[in-house]
């Protein structure tokens, strides 16, 4: 059955089964029909999300079993209410301890029956996988190495030896697996397995494989057959070969229940109309609710205070496409440099064993493949090598989009390689093994590189109106025309009437209350700007303008926060801010002296309990707190109303104040009845 409106739990060892058992009376009286529950299958243990599988044919322990999931079935059918599954098709977790599938190839090889569920080009790494989990270069780590029975131990990490190796002296017995423990750096350029964007501690799947979708989706289907499962929600289908074929595969195995995809659409960019869905996880919505709630020329006015107050280069921050460009450059030449290197290497092969491709360089199919990727306007092209090309697969790389990168070479006649890169893409070039799989792996790769470029680097680059910056929105034009909602509304009304719609999720960086009191500075970018200029004569200095900027908009919009939680939410989401932008910090390359600076102007400024620093923010926001409210209660209501199944995140019938996760993944209390609406 179709949902009228779905309620998103986050399972987790302290909100297990049970815990969600007890709360559905409660969940009843929302006059939700179904449960929408995060990932229930066996995870890494303590997970607090529940996306990096480690057994398919499992529910999980930690949250009670597959016992506890069917009791939790039943009483929610006691009380009108069915269940939702988030699944995870497209990894699972690299743990060579508790994912037997992964640890049977690390001990067996390419010979192993589990080797086709993952990919992995054993060739680049001359027939052994790297698995980049050491702490520093192999010489230096190899004292805390140390072999026990049929397992080599490293630190708290263990991996499985190869039949008849465990008495030979270390240095031979590396040599002797099937798998190359690695610094972990080297996975940025010589890693050979798909993993989940960047992490290469989750795995990719093959579940284009009709054995592996089987082995991956049998426990899955059992639940959806004996009616503890009605409907599902599809984690990641750009990371899949073929998207289609796999929801295709999925509703005829599971009768077609009702089925949605967290697939993010840039734009006016349409789902695809041949997959066996009900839609969107809603994204698409999102953007366009709070679009509606953001005032266009205050949002420009914005802008110019923004330049002003931090004056950030035009790609560094100051002007959205420009921003999004050269961080997408950054992220194919670093973070995915090894999947680039491995479509080169696809490219190279192909052309070497084709007399009318031959003589492309290497460097120049590197090259070509860097401009294309880094121009795909959407996350990624629909298409099979040697099948027909879609008119929208077409444009992703138009002939604009070919010519632009064409300009990248010096020689005119060493950027034809750029058409044949293309034409690979788009599966022009006829069938094949090489050939498919280019096609299906710059898919995959243009998807990676456009959710770190925008979602994971832009969004915390350019900052005039951060209540902009959610997956599926568009910063560069933060507002939305009524007539363009409406227009959007009869689209989803006549071609994806079921399509799911949301405010919050678990992947908002803020919740839909802390965005209407960001959004709201729309209403007043003059007074914003003043503000700024204010705190930054009273306050402790940040490390840097964009900083501050970015900071005491989190401030106004979290001013609800409760004093005494305040530091401990705000300064984790800015620090993780401030190294996801990677402009004077990051993950990988931390400055400590910078940080330390940030921490301490947060601590003082933004997140300070009393002062005078945070009178002046109390004091702007409160005129603005009726505003507020009505901002979010008109969000909810369009969001309750519009055509399409609203899911509610947990906890947001009520105000809800909530940043980037972890602080978006805290467990499911129950409200008392006082707490305010």
């Amino acid at each position: 059955m179709t949902p009228t409106a779905t309620y998103r739990l986050q399972l987790q060892p302290e909100f297990p089964f049970r815990a969600a058992e007890d709360a559905v009376p409660y969940l009843a009286s929302l006059g939700v029909s179904h449960l929408h529950l995060s990932p229930v299958l066996e995870a890494v243990p303590g997970s607090r999300h529940g996306y990096d599988v480690t057994d398919h044919g499992r529910v999980r322990d930690e949250l009670g079993g597959e016992e506890g999931l069917r009791r939790l079935a039943r009483t929610a059918r006691e009380h009108g209410l069915g269940l939702v599954l988030d699944i995870v098709p497209n990894h699972m977790a690299a743990d060579p301890v508790h994912n037997h599938a992964l640890r049977e190839v690390l001990r067996e090889g390419p010979d192993s029956p589990y080797a086709r569920w993952f990919d992995i080009d054993w060739a680049a790494g001359d027939g052994r996988m790297l698995l980049p989990v050491l702490g520093g270069r192999i010489g230096d780590e190899m004292a805390r190495m140390r072999v026990d029975g049929e397992v080599l131990r490293y630190g708290e990490q263990e991996f499985p030896l190869r039949e008849g190796t465990a008495r030979l002296p270390l240095p031979e017995l590396l040599d002797a697996q099937h798998y190359r423990l690695g610094w972990w750096r080297l996975a940025r350029t010589e890693l050979n397995y798909r993993r989940f964007f960047t992490i290469s501690e989750l795995i990719g799947v093959r579940v284009e494989d009709p054995e592996v979708f089987a082995a991956t989706h049998g426990k899955i289907l059992e639940l959806v057959r004996d009616g503890v499962v009605d409907g599902l929600r599809i984690d990641h289908p750009d990371g899949l070969a073929d998207p289609a074929g796999y929801l295709e595969r999925l509703s005829v195995a599971s009768g077609g229940v009702w089925t949605v995809v967290e697939k993010i659409l840039t734009g006016s960019e349409p789902l695809p109309a041949g997959w066996a869905v009900a839609g969107t996880t809603g994204y698409d919505a999102l953007y366009r609710i709070d679009g509606l709630f953001t005032d266009p020329q205050g949002a420009a006015e914005l802008l110019g205070h923004y330049h002003e107050a931090a004056s950030p280069a035009g790609d560094r921050g100051g002007y959205w496409t420009a921003t999004v460009r050269r961080a997408a450059y950054r992220v194919v030449t670093h973070e995915l440099a090894a999947e680039t290197e491995l479509l080169t290497r696809l490219a190279s092969r192909i052309c070497a064993g084709d007399p009318a491709l031959r003589d492309h360089a290497p460097w120049a199919l590197r090259t070509a493949v860097r401009e294309l990727l880094v121009r795909v306007p959407v996350y990624r092209p629909y298409v099979t090598a040697g099948g027909p090309c879609s008119e929208a697969a077409e444009a992703t790389l138009d002939a604009t989009t070919v010519s632009d990168a064409k300009a990248a070479f010096a020689v005119r006649e060493e950027a034809s390689a750029v058409d044949v890169v293309r034409d690979l893409a788009l599966g022009r070039l006829g069938g094949g093994a090489d050939r498919a799989a280019f096609c299906a792996r710059f898919a995959q790769t243009s998807s990676a590189l456009r959710a770190k470029a925008v979602e994971d680097t832009a969004y915390y680059r350019y900052l005039p109106l951060i209540s902009a910056n959610e997956v599926g929105g568009d910063p560069g034009h933060p507002a939305v025309e009524p007539e363009d909602f409406h227009a959007f509304c009869t689209r989803l009304a006549r071609d994806w009437p079921a399509t799911g719609t949301a405010l919050t999720t678990h992947d908002t960086k803020r919740s839909a209350e802390v965005r209407a009191g960001i959004a709201v500075l729309s209403q007043c970018p003059g007074r914003w700007a003043g503000l700024v200029a204010g705190l930054g004569r009273s306050a402790q200095a940040a490390p840097d303008p964009q900083l501050a900027w970015q900071a005491w908009q989190t401030a106004v919009g979290c001013v609800g926060i409760p004093a005494e939680e305040r530091a401990a939410r705000l300064e984790p989401a800015l620090l993780k801010a401030v190294r996801e932008s990677g402009l004077f910090t990051s993950w990988t390359e931390p400055d400590p002296v910078y940080e330390r600076v940030a921490s301490d102007f947060v601590a003082a400024g933004p997140a300070a309990d009393t002062g005078p620093v945070r009178s002046l923010v109390e004091e702007f926001a409160a005129p603005l707190a009726v505003h507020v409210r009505a901002q979010s209660l008109g969000a909810a209501l369009v969001h309750l109303t519009m055509p399409g199944v609203p899911d509610l995140y947990q906890g947001t019938e009520r105000a809800y104040l909530a940043l980037v996760d972890p602080d978006n993944r805290r467990p499911f209390t129950e409200p008392s009845p006082d707490a305010p609406a």
